[in-house]
């Protein structure tokens, strides 16, 4: 039997558990899923959802990967490329992930399965789309069974895309808080109250969270509740429709309008373009993370040379839009997320290993660090050390912009505090980065004062 290490994520399902070995992700599937799982395979299911890309495709492998005696097979997924959380999310790709996770159920159902978990967190972006990556979720249909994955579909996708629409985006940042989803009962409190006047929000969220709240102290025989066919795919339908109709209007915000008040001359924009551009071609990395991206105009120029590039801001509006443009011109390469720089996504859930923090899903080939460090600086009281130890744990290569106080866009961040930032200056700024990094070039943008770097990790 060979060494292997556990994914701490992968540990509630007694029907299997990932696993690392030699550098690749394994799923040891376990006897007690031996039904489901030749079920899964022999049915049709499992082809049929690969096909159309809604199931990791997967390679059964030698049982001498194992990890224990309780192994039926073993399986070896197609890895992704990196894994995203659903609070990282923005509000149309947790729609279009609660539709995905429907459209299998619906499709599971033909073949007479249905899904006994629905997680959030076992859908992934692979080549622009969500796919479902769990191939151990899937159970034999039984007549009459009610659908066990009910609750947790409304918590983990129902509930926060409600909060989402009726309340306010920022309300998606519950999901980190409970990594179980959103319980019903605190949905149903937030929920403005005109929504119990609506029949699927009523029956899906305030009297679903009155059921749990009524049955919670109570011993429940629940095989005594009998679900017909028609009433189970009728609940997938009532979801269906209320997910598709669930919609959130961006509003202009102070980033998205970026583009249009920002100092840049069309001279100095299309310069800063071909100078990423040059670099890139320089360094030719395989990865890239944005940072502070906006709505990606400058990721897509490594998106569109076929690097993964993952586009990520603050802004839930430039993420939305950002999405939204890539769905519409069907990206394959870039992958727009949320991510408060100043307070990442950590890691948490049991023994705070469950979901990896951001660094722990690093490091990338290089980083775009554009129009960012002065708002790092003044805006959040970051010192240039901190930030330069910080982008020397996360990348190999560096594209960074330093934009100096004299700078018309650093005068409006000092305009409303006083200087204390002393060390802002470009020679500061080059002793710290210094220390991790080697400036391999550098190159003063056309009609301003900013400053383009490319750096390489020492």
């Amino acid at each position: 039997m060979k060494t292997n290490e556990s994914i701490p994520s992968s540990f509630r399902d007694p029907s299997g558990f990932l696993f690392h070995q030699d550098g690749s992700i394994y799923r040891q599937v376990n006897i007690i899923y031996k039904e489901n799982y030749d079920y899964l395979i022999k049915s049709g299911l499992y082809k049929s959802l690969v096909n159309t890309d809604l199931l990791i495709p997967h390679k059964e492998v030698d049982i001498e990967y194992a990890s224990s005696d309780e192994a039926y097979k073993i399986i070896k997924p197609e890895p992704i490329q990196f894994i995203s959380y659903p609070y990282e999310w923005c509000f149309s790709q947790l729609k279009n992930a609660a539709l995905t996770t429907l459209r299998i159920q619906i499709k599971a159902l033909e073949f007479g399965m249905s899904l006994k978990d629905c997680s959030a967190y076992n859908i992934q972006f692979r080549k622009g789309k969500f796919i479902f990556i769990d191939s151990l979720s899937f159970e034999k249909y039984r007549e009459g069974k009610p659908w066990v994955a009910y609750r947790q579909f409304c918590q983990h996708f129902l509930a926060p895309l409600l909060l989402m629409s009726y309340r306010d985006i920022r309300l998606n940042q519950l999901l980190r808080v409970y990594i179980d989803g959103v319980p019903l009962d605190l949905a149903s409190s937030l929920l403005p109250f005109r929504t119990r006047f609506k029949f699927s929000l009523l029956s899906h969220i305030h009297l679903h969270a009155k059921s749990q709240r009524y049955f919670a102290d109570k011993i429940v025989n629940t095989s005594s509740r009998k679900m017909s066919r028609l009433s189970f795919t009728g609940l997938i339908d009532s979801l269906k429709t209320l997910v598709n109709k669930l919609n959130w209007q961006p509003q202009a915000t102070e980033w998205t309008n970026y583009y249009e008040d920002t100092n840049y001359s069309e001279d100095a924009f299309q310069h800063k373009k071909q100078l990423i551009t040059e670099f890139l071609d320089k360094i030719n990395p395989k990865t890239v993370w944005d940072l502070g991206a906006n709505v990606g105009i400058f990721s897509r120029i490594a998106s569109t040379r076929g690097i993964q590039t993952i586009s990520f801001d603050i802004d839930p509006v430039a993420v939305e839009k950002n999405y939204l443009e890539c769905v519409e011109n069907r990206e394959l390469n870039i992958l727009p997320l949320l991510l408060d720089l100043t307070n990442p996504s950590p890691s948490i859930g049991w023994e705070n290993q469950e979901r990896m923090s951001i660094l722990e899903r690093g490091l990338a080939d290089t980083v775009f660090a554009l129009a960012l460090i002065h708002h790092l600086a003044i805006s959040n009281n970051l010192p240039l050390y901190k930030i330069a130890n910080f982008f020397g744990k996360i990348c190999n290569s560096l594209i960074i912009e330093f934009i100096p106080k004299s700078d018309s866009q650093v005068q409006r961040l000092l305009s409303t505090r006083e200087d204390i930032f002393t060390d802002y200056t470009q020679q500061a700024f080059e002793n710290e980065f210094g220390k991790y990094f080697t400036i391999q070039n550098f190159v003063k943008i056309k009609d301003s004062e900013r400053i383009l770097y490319l750096m390489i990790k020492i």
